[in-house]
């Protein structure tokens, strides 16, 4: 049996990352496991107030994204993961993981230019399409700071890196995204 697919989703907010996990779920026929998914379901059961509690359930929703992870790895699953990985933390998170249950990584790293990911977050931050738990209008600001300091870098856990330039949805090219994914799986697996 070779090793399980772990297809990893990554970008800063506002790059289509979800969007893009749940179109490649069925088209791989891959489970799919992502953050935001877990956060509003904590949201749903326990609440929500402010950006301090958003992040604390942010942070449980990482830990159960991770838990379930192992799981599927545990039982040679191969599935995707979603979320907005912070490398400094991630990169030790995951190697761990890869230790205990070896798998091959394939990440995508949705890429956007910095005005057109602020215009996103705070046209996102002040519509009805996001659950309120998130209070992304408290967080504009922070998001800004973040997008200045551009410190936002592929993980570094081996295994292949796919980049998508999510600037212009309309531009994308989701056949060949899926070919060219396919042949990188097909390489490796």
């Amino acid at each position: 049996m070779s090793e399980p697919l772990l297809l990893i989703i990554t970008g800063l907010p506002c790059t289509g990352k979800t969007t893009l996990a749940k179109w490649l779920a069925p088209q791989l026929s891959l489970p799919l496991i992502y953050k935001d998914g877990i956060k509003e379901l904590l949201f749903d059961e326990l609440g929500w107030s402010d950006r301090t509690w958003s992040r604390k359930l942010g942070k449980t929703s990482i830990n159960l994204l991770f838990y379930l992870t192992e799981t599927q790895l545990q039982a040679g699953q191969s599935l995707i993961v979603e979320s907005p990985f912070i490398p400094s933390i991630a990169n030790n998170d995951f190697l761990t993981l890869k230790e205990k249950y070896p798998f091959y990584p394939l990440q995508i790293q949705c890429v956007c230019d910095s005005p057109t990911l602020l215009r996103r977050f705070e046209q996102r931050s002040l519509s009805s399409e996001r659950h309120p738990g998130h209070v992304d209008h408290l967080n504009i600001a922070e998001f800004a700071t973040r997008l200045r300091t551009n410190d936002f870098e592929p993980l570094r856990i081996g295994g292949s890196l796919y980049t998508i330039d999510t600037t212009n949805f309309q531009a994308l090219d989701y056949t060949k995204i899926i070919s060219d994914l396919r042949e990188i799986i097909a390489t490796h697996l």
